[in-house]
């Protein structure tokens, strides 16, 4: 008979209790640094507009997959540099580094740029974790990290120029020696050779930054003014896992709105009607101030912190 995650917690407790140690040295080093501590609703009328986004429904709302639209209307208000460690629901499936009900720790800090941000999501590594971690048998030091840009990670490891084929599946297929599925568009193949091809190459020996994201991948973050083919997105990944997503943020309604609208047209075609835009969050935009924001994978965090093998032996009761 299988054992229910209450009867394995005197096995799990020492990875327990230093998760809760790494949440207090969270907040102690946002609030070191002059952040302040929010939280915001988890029941949402509009939980995102991601194009495959999972909700979990919750009566007339839904949970938040994400803190992200409450935290920019805060800082819209005023609120200053926020941060939060959120439980967040998406409708996925369990996996090793997944859960459907999971924490993330996410920031938004005023007036900083993507170089910033990488330096403070480091500097976080480096005040919560141990020189060295080792991960699901994969080791990286947390001396040096790497930068790669997307473009270049694409050319490195599948011998393909992702941005000189955008839109362009047959293309991007047939530089990348790679066989065009039914019904495969550029953003799902692209999609799957990040997966297959590059990201078993990242966050091995050291940390790496994976930077400037083709626009379309990037619905919320600002496009790079040196080349608007790019947008100012990176995420990062520690011992092969992606623990973190980022944006400069985007503060053009306009152009946000075009780009709900396109995503949310895409969605409904695939699965349905679904929620109403969320207007306030739009009104919102317009008195953000210029910012950048991260969502950090806080259980994945734990992971490291611990040397977990699975996301479950750092929850307290995994469903």
């Amino acid at each position: 008979m299988r054992s229910q995650p209450w009867q394995t917690l005197p096995d799990r407790m020492p990875l327990l209790r230093r998760r809760n140690l790494l949440a207090q040295a969270v907040r102690a080093f946002f609030t070191a640094r002059g952040y302040m501590e929010v939280e915001t609703p988890y029941a949402v009328a509009a939980p995102g507009e991601d194009v495959h986004l999972r909700a979990v429904p919750a009566g007339k709302k839904y949970l938040h997959t994400s803190p992200e639209f409450a935290m920019k209307k805060l800082l819209a208000g005023g609120a200053g540099p926020v941060f939060q460690l959120a439980r967040v629901w998406r409708d996925e499936p369990w996996s090793g580094t997944h859960a459907p009900e999971f924490t993330l720790l996410e920031w938004y800090r005023l007036g900083a740029d993507m170089e910033a941000l990488m330096a403070e999501t480091f500097a976080l590594l480096r005040a919560t974790l141990p020189p060295e971690v080792t991960c699901r048998g994969i080791t990286t030091h947390l001396d040096a990290p790497e930068f790669l840009t997307v473009a270049d990670a694409f050319t490195r490891f599948a011998g393909a120029d992702v941005l000189g084929t955008a839109d362009d599946a047959p293309a991007l297929a047939a530089q990348a020696g790679a066989t065009l599925r039914a019904g495969e568009d550029w953003e799902d193949l692209f999609f799957r050779l990040l997966l297959e091809r590059i990201e078993p190459h990242l966050g091995r020996g050291r940390a790496t930054f994976l930077t400037h994201w083709p626009a379309a991948q990037a619905a919320l973050a600002r496009r790079c003014p040196a080349d608007p083919r790019v947008a100012e997105r990176f995420e990062l990944y520690v011992c092969g896992i992606e623990l973190a997503n980022a944006f400069v943020e985007l503060t053009d309604p306009v152009e946000q709105r075009a780009r709900f609208c396109a995503d949310r047209a895409r969605r409904h075609a695939l699965y349905g009607p679904d929620w109403e835009l969320d207007e306030d969050f739009l009104a919102a935009l317009a008195a953000l101030p210029a910012c950048s924001g991260i969502a950090l994978g806080f259980d994945r965090l734990a992971m490291l912190a611990t040397g977990a093998a699975r996301i479950s032996d750092v929850l307290w009761l995994p469903g």
